[in-house]
């Protein structure tokens, strides 16, 4: 089963594609960020993550998207923007395949670690671990949405939980 995982921005937005065997391992497929320039306008920087997300959905015909929850940040601004950003997301991947799920950060650091409370460094370390990876990936943007796809291969069983209907 082809998962993409998507960890939401707004000027970098993070995406990892695995293949979930049958048997339970995770093989990466590919991971990478989709940017908008930030001298374009907000509307057009959205208009940017739509083509980007459709190319990805063109390109590696995931069965299922999750995607990483928003938490708040202290810069107000910022996390309206990543939460516009979220929004093209949601809208796009429940139009592609409607199969949409989403974690929260804890949750995603509880199911990769144990615990739900794991450093940036740590999570990156497992995902390298998990994937079989020769080092560790980057951008951290990317790192993440592999982290949240793999949550999401792990968890699955449980999908009604975190599906978004």
């Amino acid at each position: 089963m082809i998962i993409l995982g998507i960890d939401p921005g707004f000027g970098t937005m993070g995406y990892g594609v695995i293949d979930k065997r049958p048997n339970g391992d995770c093989i990466p497929v590919d991971y990478g960020v989709i940017k908008t320039p930030k001298d374009e306008t907000f509307p057009v920087r959205l208009a940017m993550l739509e083509d980007g997300l459709n190319a990805l959905y063109k390109k590696f015909a995931p069965e299922e998207i999750s995607v990483e929850e928003l938490f708040f940040s202290k810069n107000v601004t910022t996390g309206i923007q990543v939460a516009h950003a979220r929004g093209v997301i949601l809208l796009s991947a429940i139009k592609y395949c409607g199969k949409l799920f989403e974690y929260t950060p804890n949750q995603i650091k509880q199911a990769l670690t144990g615990y739900g409370k794991a450093d940036k460094i740590q999570m990156m370390h497992v995902v390298q671990s998990i994937l079989r990876l020769k080092q560790v990936p980057r951008p951290d943007d990317a790192a993440d949405a592999l982290a949240v796809a793999i949550c999401h291969a792990h968890t699955s069983r449980f999908g009604n939980l975190f599906g978004i209907k």
